[in-house]
C-alpha cells in the first residue's frame, strides 16, 4: 500500500474555480487522495461516497486536533486560513463524551417539536422577503436579496442576536469559510467574531430571555457543564454553519431549478414535491464542497493506500455527491432519481444537528419563490462566480430576474 510520503499530492484549487471539475479528477484518483491545501499542508481528501460514509462513522476516526501530527509539532503555517476550522472548541472538534454533552445542550433547542413550531414564522419571514423582491427594478441578486437574509434572521432568532449584528455576523462567516483569504485574515475573522459573540453573551447574562444563547449560558453557569471558551466556540459554529448552509443550498436549488426547466415543469405541476428538490439539490451540488478535518486514530487502509495515524483528511461532500460508483448518471439532475441518499449533512456521530432546520427553511423558501414568481430566471449575460473557497460550493452572487 502507497503512503503519504510516497505520492504526490494534488494541489487543490484555493478559489475552488470548479469544483466540479477537480472533484471528478480527485475521485479518478480512488477514494482517498492525497492533497495539498494552502501553506503546502498536505492531507487526505475522501472523495468516494460509500468509503466517506464508513469513515464518517467510524471509532478509529477522531475529529479533535490533538491528533493531527502536524498541529502537534507546531508545523501548520502562521495565519493559515483553515486553522479556525481545528482550533475553535465546540461540537465540531470534540470526540466521545465532550461531544455527547454539547451536543446534547444545542439538540434541547432543536427538537422536532421546535422546528416544526418555527415552520409559521419561516413561511411569513419568506413572504416578506419576497415582498421586497417586488420593489426591486430589473435584475437583482437573489443571493443578498433572498437567500442569504432568511436563514439568518433564522438563526438570529434561535440565538437572540439583534438585527444591526447580523451582517457584521455574515461577513465574518464568510472570511472565516475562505480557503484563499491572506494569511492572517481567518484568525482576524474568528477574533472578531469571538469579541462580538462574547458581547451578545454579555447581554443575555444581564438580560436573559427566550433564546438558544440563553440557554447555554444556563448550562455554563448553573450546571457548570459548559465552559466559556466552549460557549463562544458553539455560537460561532452555530452562527457560520446555520446560515452559510442554508444560503448556499438555496442559490445552487435556483440555479440547478433554472439550468434544467424540465425538472422545474415537474415540481411546478407537482409531479414532484418540492423535498425532491432539496434532496436532490444536496446530492448534485451540496453546499459544502471540502470540510476539515478529520484525523486518524490509527493506521487505516483505504483502497490502495494507507492513511497513517495522526494524519488529517476532509470530507468531501461535494465530490460523494456525484461519485458514479454510487450514483446511476451521477451528474445529472434528477428530481425523480430513486437513489438520492447523500452525504450532504454529513453522517454517523457528527451529523448536522439543523438539518431538519436547513431543510424546512429551503423547502419553504423554494416553493413560495417559484409560487410567486414561476418565470424566475436567470438574467440576461448573468455569469455566477463561485466563492472564492473548496469549503463552501456555491456562487457569491446570482442576478436573476422575475419576467
Amino acid at each position: 500500500m502507497d503512503t503519504a510520503d510516497q505520492l504526490q499530492p494534488v494541489k487543490l484549487d484555493p478559489v475552488g474555480a470548479d469544483q466540479h471539475a477537480e472533484n471528478e479528477r480527485l475521485r479518478a484518483n480512488g477514494p482517498a487522495t492525497l492533497v495539498e491545501l494552502p501553506g503546502g499542508v498536505v492531507v487526505w481528501a475522501i472523495t468516494h461516497h460509500d468509503t466517506l460514509q464508513e469513515l464518517l462513522a467510524d471509532p478509529r476516526v477522531g475529529k479533535n486536533a490533538k491528533h493531527w501530527n502536524l498541529y502537534q509539532e507546531g508545523r501548520l503555517p502562521e495565519g493559515w486560513p483553515l486553522m479556525t476550522f481545528i482550533t475553535v472548541p465546540g461540537m465540531t472538534t470534540s470526540d466521545g463524551a465532550d461531544h455527547r454533552r454539547l451536543r446534547g445542550l444545542v439538540s434541547q433547542a432543536l427538537t422536532p417539536r421546535r422546528i416544526a413550531e418555527l415552520a409559521p414564522a419561516i413561511e411569513q419571514r419568506v413572504h416578506r422577503l419576497l415582498d421586497n423582491l417586488a420593489t426591486l427594478d430589473g435584475d437583482f441578486d437573489l443571493r443578498t436579496n433572498f437567500a442569504y437574509p432568511l436563514p439568518m434572521q433564522v438563526v438570529g432568532e434561535l440565538l437572540g442576536l439583534a438585527e444591526d449584528q447580523q451582517d457584521r455576523l455574515h461577513e465574518l462567516s464568510d472570511t472565516l469559510v475562505s480557503s484563499s483569504s491572506v494569511p492572517g485574515a481567518g484568525a482576524a475573522a474568528a477574533r472578531a467574531l469571538a469579541g462580538l459573540l462574547a458581547q451578545v453573551a454579555a447581554g443575555k447574562r444581564a438580560e436573559p430571555a427566550a433564546d438558544l444563547t440563553t440557554a447555554l449560558i444556563a448550562a455554563r453557569e448553573e450546571q457548570d457543564r459548559l465552559s466559556e471558551e466552549e460557549l463562544i466556540g458553539i455560537l460561532m459554529q452555530l452562527v457560520v454553519a446555520g446560515h452559510e448552509t442554508t444560503l448556499n443550498l438555496i442559490c445552487n436549488a435556483v440555479r440547478a431549478l433554472l439550468a434544467h426547466p424540465e425538472q422545474l415543469a415537474l415540481v411546478l405541476d407537482g409531479t414532484v414535491d418540492w423535498s425532491a428538490v432539496v434532496e436532490e439539490t444536496l446530492r448534485y451540488d451540496g453546499p459544502v464542497g471540502q470540510f476539515p478535518m478529520r484525523y486518524a486514530l490509527e493506521d487505516i487502509p483505504v483502497g490502495n493506500v494507507l492513511i497513517r495515524r495522526g494524519e488529517a483528511m476532509l470530507s468531501s461532500y461535494a465530490a460523494a455527491g456525484r461519485d458514479g460508483n454510487h450514483y446511476e448518471d451521477a451528474d445529472r439532475f434528477d428530481l425523480t432519481r430513486t437513489n438520492n441518499r447523500h452525504l450532504a449533512l454529513g453522517h454517523g456521530p457528527h451529523f448536522c444537528i439543523g438539518s431538519a432546520l436547513a431543510r424546512l427553511e429551503a423547502e419553504t423558501a423554494l416553493r413560495e419563490l417559484f409560487a410567486r414568481y414561476p418565470a424566475l430566471r436567470l438574467a440576461d449575460g448573468a455569469d455566477p462566480r463561485p466563492i472564492a473557497s473548496f469549503v463552501s460550493n456555491s456562487v457569491s452572487s446570482l442576478l436573476v430576474r422575475t419576467s
